[in-house]
């Protein structure tokens, strides 16, 4: 590819916790911001494939990673292999955090959510 240096335009992804803010989508890696609004939390979830590192930019949140609690704090890192049950909870105010992943962007299997969205 040699010196190709393309700018794209951020995708805003709106979700009913926050929002994610994809910089980076390419058929080996996938980088997003997810921004947490206070008080909300995501699914407690999984992944069959996908792995995940999440680095808190900003804020402190409460992490469940395989029924385990902990709070996370800025400039904490989190590794995500697949099979992990998770969930990120913005109980103490608004949470920025980094995700870099593999790019199966779909598998997610939610197991609670907050929003109606599990499946059946």
């Amino acid at each position: 590819m040699g010196t190709n240096h393309q700018s794209r335009p951020l995708k805003i992804v709106p979700k009913p916790w926050g929002k994610e803010v994809w910089f980076a989508v390419a058929s080996k890696y996938v980088g997003k911001f997810l921004i947490i609004h206070r008080g909300h939390r995501l699914s407690l979830q999984y992944h069959k494939v996908k792995h995940e590192t999440l680095y808190t930019l900003k804020g402190k949140y409460l992490l469940e990673l395989n029924g385990r609690k902990k709070i996370q704090r800025p400039g904490s890192v989190v590794v995500i292999p697949p099979g992990t049950t998770h969930r990120m909870h913005a109980k103490f105010g608004k949470v920025t955090l980094i995700e870099v992943s593999t790019p199966q962007l779909k598998d997610v299997v939610r197991l609670e959510d907050d929003y109606g969205r599990t499946q059946k």
